[in-house]
């Protein structure tokens, strides 16, 4: 069997036993690392907090929540189940992330001339309304798909210097890929969001439940629309070579509302052998 076919085997059998966890019990699936996308299950009727802050629950069990690229490294679950409460410590991994210098980008997205300021403003006020979305779908328990074909140019955490000048860090997972290359839905979805916005060209959003968001961006073309339900493998748009790029790629992103996480962590050739369990009281 191929390496993928198995890794594929593995994650669908994780998440079989995710399902099917027992009632005693809570189960991680996930790398407990920084910019990971933790997804869970509790005994149906359970209450969950992360650091104190309430978690939704599905009627299943199921929750997500994770953290950021430079998060603490000690967090809290607090499960209650049955009239009992208990607190579950994690301790996740820290990371080194990349530094990558960038020659050749257009000075007007290194430094944006001031009247494109409040246009900028708006696009970032306008994604943040978005990314929190809340509903009570689960779409993201399978393993996600990966939206393009080509290789790896860009990963989450990274820092890049545009034209000398530092900036923030990378929050994607970049795949090179010519322009009008098909981009796929990794999970089932929603659109939320297909704009044209001015550092990430045209930008894609798609919810997939409780918070999950996936963001595609740098497109030549939509293929769906806000307000279209889409499936795992849909073509939704198309690789292009819009806004702040020095040549076509899709830059693919997860949130958890405004938790910017690591997409590479969710594909079955990065995801963990097995879920951890963990026996509650």
């Amino acid at each position: 069997m191929k390496v993928w076919a198995k890794a594929l085997l593995l994650c669908a059998l994780n998440w079989a036993a995710l399902a099917s966890s027992s009632a005693k019990e809570l189960v991680l699936d996930g790398q407990l690392t920084q910019g990971s996308l933790i997804r869970a299950t509790v005994p149906a009727g359970a209450k969950v907090w992360f650091n104190d802050q309430p978690l939704a629950v599905s009627e299943q069990g199921h929750f997500v929540f994770g953290i950021g690229r430079d998060a603490a490294l000690k967090h809290q679950l607090t499960v209650e189940h049955q009239g009992k409460r208990q607190q579950i410590p994690l301790t996740f991994s820290g990371r080194q992330y990349d530094i990558q210098r960038i020659s050749g980008v257009e000075q007007k997205y290194v430094e944006p001339p001031k009247e494109v300021t409040a246009r900028i403003a708006r696009d970032n006020r306008r994604v943040r309304e978005v990314r929190q979305t809340f509903t009570a779908k689960t779409l993201f328990l399978d393993a996600p798909l990966k939206p393009a074909a080509g290789r790896i140019s860009g990963v989450y955490g990274s820092q890049r210097i545009f034209n000398g000048q530092p900036r923030n860090p990378h929050f994607g997972l970049d795949i090179a890929a010519p322009v009008g290359a098909p981009v796929l839905a990794p999970w089932d979805g929603k659109v939320l969001l297909a704009e044209d916005l001015y550092f990430s060209g045209l930008t894609l959003i798609v919810d997939h439940g409780m918070g999950v968001t996936s963001t595609f961006m740098h497109l030549h073309r939509f293929n769906v629309a806000v307000g279209d339900t889409v499936t795992a493998g849909m073509q939704i748009a198309e690789v292009g070579a819009t806004g702040r790029v020095t040549g076509p790629h899709l830059d693919w992103r997860i949130n958890w509302f405004q938790k910017r996480l690591d997409p590479q962590l969710l594909l079955p050739e990065f995801a963990p052998a097995a879920p951890k369990r963990i026996p509650l009281n």
